[in-house]
């Protein structure tokens, strides 16, 4: 019969647990410190450095439990079904697969033979005066009050999973040392405290009259159990008048999580002790016939052991903890990080860039730019006044529309001016009208890097000013040197539009007067020449040739 329960609780739990196999989720944040103890921040903080690959192991919750089943006293006398047992437990977690609990248990077990016997009588039935007729037969029972107070340790077995983040149910194995307090009773006497007369029960001789044997003798006798069974005296510790023995046992486990906090188990766990009277009864060898003990000699030791069966209830308690790690995969973070990375240190790409503008070679449309030119971005030479001339090569970066086209070194030839026009066909060009006679042109001097005009450079300019207003058909060629370097080329160009801008800013001279030269070679550096340009050609303006190098007043 009780075969047939643990299998009928055993196939229900089975099959609940086929259908609670999906995920339930993913892990904890690893970068949450508040669920990191203090002891284990050093080791948080240098893993949010990147100065140690491991998260630390986050707090998390302990868990309570409740139970009760069926206890039962595997011994010398049969046990009679059903028997009550339960306990409560705590429980904490020392690792993803690892973790300690403390349990208290209570059971009741009770037993019945079917078999009688005159011989081999215990010293607990001879002082109620059996072994005599007509009194010579007893059917040994028995009642045991038993509870222990145990240390396991628990090992679970498929938290960690490789094809999904978590499951909601969980296998774990038991084992552990303990120490077992019990007290064991016999029904010897009946409701008027006499001796029961065994005589009228029909014996059975073989295993299939049990049944009617076991009837008889439940009839006969009553729930008293009032007799102290035979025990080993002071041979044995003793607590509260119960026997003390210590006890290893072990068993295993399945629980199936209800929500982050609540969980159901039902579990099985088997004790061993050192003694042979749990059932009241100890083993003799010449009990022949007893299938369960088919071996031994007499008076030879065959020490009982009981068994656990329960079904319960765990909480978990704990605030900014996570669930129990026995709860939780270890792998979740790791596949997650790998999928979408949110803490990993990841190396800088490195694009090869063949010609070193700066724009990768997967994206560059003119993968083999010179060194230094100026590009777009997609590695293309710019040629910032489109007459299909690049920058690099471009002496004259921006030429106007109605100069182009241009020729290879992208210089472009001007139509004349409609003012040159009228007189030439006038018949002037060729005279006086035609002629430039302003002379000879001072220079300007600067001192170090500067590119300012100090006030004596602005009174040669405002002569220079002078002169150009009274000759009119006069263009005026401004130069500068240096093209050593580019910061030389930079220098020169900031100094001649400083000359420029300070004639046509502050003297009122057009700035379609003056050809805006630099970065010429053969003259000093730190003077910008000023001549007649009327016979030359060139713009009033030019781009900066290196904008980052300028300098500023």
């Amino acid at each position: 019969m009780a075969i047939k329960k643990y299998t009928a609780l055993i196939g229900l739990l089975c099959l609940l647990a086929s259908g609670s196999y999906a995920q339930i989720g993913t892990s904890y944040d690893v970068q949450d410190s508040s669920l990191i103890t203090r002891k284990r921040l050093p080791q948080h903080n240098e893993f949010m450095n990147n100065a140690y690959p491991f998260p630390a192991k986050p707090r998390n919750q302990w868990e309570v439990g409740i139970k009760g089943g069926l206890f039962n006293i595997f011994g010398d006398v049969p046990t009679v079904f059903p028997t009550f047992g339960g306990g409560i437990h705590v429980r904490k977690a020392l690792g993803y697969m690892f973790s300690l609990r403390g349990e208290f248990m209570y059971g009741v077990g009770k037993g019945l033979s079917w078999k009688g016997r005159g011989s081999g009588i215990n010293k607990a039935w001879e002082a109620e005066g059996y072994g005599v007729a007509p009194f010579g037969i007893v059917f040994d029972n028995y009642r045991t009050v038993m509870k222990d107070l145990n240390l396991q340790a628990i090992i679970s077995f498929n938290n960690i999973r490789f094809h999904q983040a978590k499951s909601n149910w969980n296998a774990y194995g038991i084992v552990g040392l303990g120490a077992s307090w019990y007290k064991t009773n016999i029904n010897a006497l009946n409701d008027g405290g006499n001796p029961y007369n065994f005589s009228s029960i029909t014996v059975a001789n073989i295993y299939k009259e049990r049944k009617e044997t076991k009837n008889q003798l439940k009839d006969l006798l009553d729930d008293s159990y009032e007799t102290p069974a035979e025990t080993d005296g002071d041979a044995r510790a003793k607590l509260g008048g119960n026997t003390l023995l210590g006890n290893f046992h072990f068993g295993a486990g399945m629980a199936f999580r209800v929500s982050p906090r609540v969980n159901l188990a039902v579990e099985n766990r088997f004790t061993v002790t050192k003694n042979d009277l749990l059932d009241g009864q100890r083993w003799q060898a010449a009990r022949t016939g007893n299938p369960e003990r088919p071996f031994g000699s007499i008076l030879t030791p065959d020490y009982d052991t009981y068994n656990y069966f329960t079904v319960g209830a765990n909480f978990n308690l704990g605030g900014k903890s996570t669930e129990p790690l026995y709860w939780m995969n270890p792998l979740d973070y790791a596949y997650n990080e790998l999928n979408a990375p949110k803490h990993m240190k990841l190396p800088k790409p490195i694009l090869d860039d063949a010609d070193g503008d700066g724009v990768t070679d997967q994206f560059d449309l003119e993968p083999n730019t010179p060194a230094n030119a100026p590009v777009d971005s997609h590695g293309v030479s710019k040629d910032t006044d489109g007459d299909g001339v690049p920058d690099f090569k471009d002496k004259e970066l921006i030429t106007p529309t109605q100069c182009q086209p241009v020729d290879a070194d992208g210089i472009g030839k001007c139509p004349e001016p409609a003012c040159c026009k009228e007189l030439r066909e006038g018949g002037f060009i060729g005279g006086s009208a035609s002629q430039c006679n302003i002379g000879d042109l001072p220079s300007i001097s600067f001192t170090g890097r500067t590119v300012s005009l100090n006030n004596d450079s602005k009174a040669v300019l405002a002569s220079v000013a002078e002169k150009i207003r009274t000759n009119p058909n006069c263009r005026i060629a401004v130069i500068g040197y240096g093209e050593s370097s580019k910061s030389a080329q930079q220098l020169s160009w900031d100094r001649v539009n400083a000359v420029i801008n300070y004639l046509v800013e502050q003297e009122g001279i057009s700035a379609d007067r003056f050809i805006f030269k630099y970065g010429e070679g053969g003259g000093d550096p730190n003077t910008v020449d000023l001549r007649d340009g009327t016979a030359e050609e060139g713009p009033n303006a030019v781009p900066a040739p290196h904008p980052n190098l300028r300098r500023r007043n």
